[in-house]
């Protein structure tokens, strides 16, 4: 295969991967807490000793390094809801219990079930700043969720809502209904910023993620434009030499 095709491919492989990555932002453009997905890329050179010319000698790829996360918080809507949270804050997730373990996320959706327990948008229990679920009963009226994350009733103090920071957020893995997991150690955050009756909005910028698509579809076009005149440069030379003959 010629250095141009070679060169095409890593080009259009990466534009293949930065459009999955444009999909799924836009996917869950309306989803509490998501945080748009970013891709980094590079050039990266590449001898090619078997070259005749000195400008062949090298070859530019493109690659992608790293897929990185937008940590900036999304707007915060008002709902209503009594259990519904926000983290007004880009540090900080909620801890869920799953059976696969302690999972995270930004989405505060929350709702108690039929035991009277806080649970969240799948009916997983959340964690009080303790390890322990929260439970509530009829006498817990005029639930409070003050900025701190303690949770007040007219009965008294239910709890303390479990938020929690990471060394580096960029090594937590989304797997999925808003959830998060890591094997890094989860750190309480002293002073949240929560707000009761609000969610947080996904930060995806709709606009800005229709332009970029656009752009992807243009460099594709392109660099199937470039593959096609390649092909019928390589069947005009065949064709000389076979007429040489």
């Amino acid at each position: 295969m010629e250095n141009t095709s070679y060169i095409a491919i890593s080009r259009q492989a990466v534009l293949r991967r930065q459009m999955e990555n444009v999909a799924t932002n836009m996917a869950n453009m309306n989803t509490t807490g998501f945080k748009a997905e970013r891709m980094m890329f590079t050039d990266w050179m590449s001898r090619n000793r078997d070259a005749p010319f000195k400008g062949e000698k090298k070859l530019n790829f493109v690659q992608d390094l790293h897929q990185y996360r937008d940590t900036r918080e999304g707007a915060i809507t008002k709902t209503g809801g009594t259990f519904d949270v926000a983290i007004n804050s880009p540090e900080g997730y909620f801890t869920i219990q799953t059976p696969q373990g302690e999972r995270y996320t930004r989405n505060g959706s929350f709702t108690l079930d039929a035991g009277g327990q806080l649970v969240n948008s799948s009916g997983f229990p959340v964690l009080s700043d303790d390890g322990q679920p929260l439970f509530f009963t009829e006498a817990d009226q005029n639930v409070t969720i003050k900025g701190d994350g303690t949770i007040q009733t007219a009965t008294g103090t239910i709890g303390r809502l479990s938020v929690v920071t990471f060394d580096n957020d960029q090594n937590i893995t989304r797997i999925g209904n808003s959830l998060y997991q890591t094997d890094q150690q989860a750190r309480q955050v002293e002073t949240p910023r929560l707000v009761q009756g609000a969610l947080e909005e996904s930060n995806v910028n709709a606009i800005q993620e229709m332009v970029t698509m656009i752009d992807l579809m243009r460099d594709h076009a392109k660099v199937s434009r470039a593959v096609q005149k390649e092909d019928e440069r390589i069947k005009k030379a065949i064709e000389q030499l076979t007429r040489e003959r």
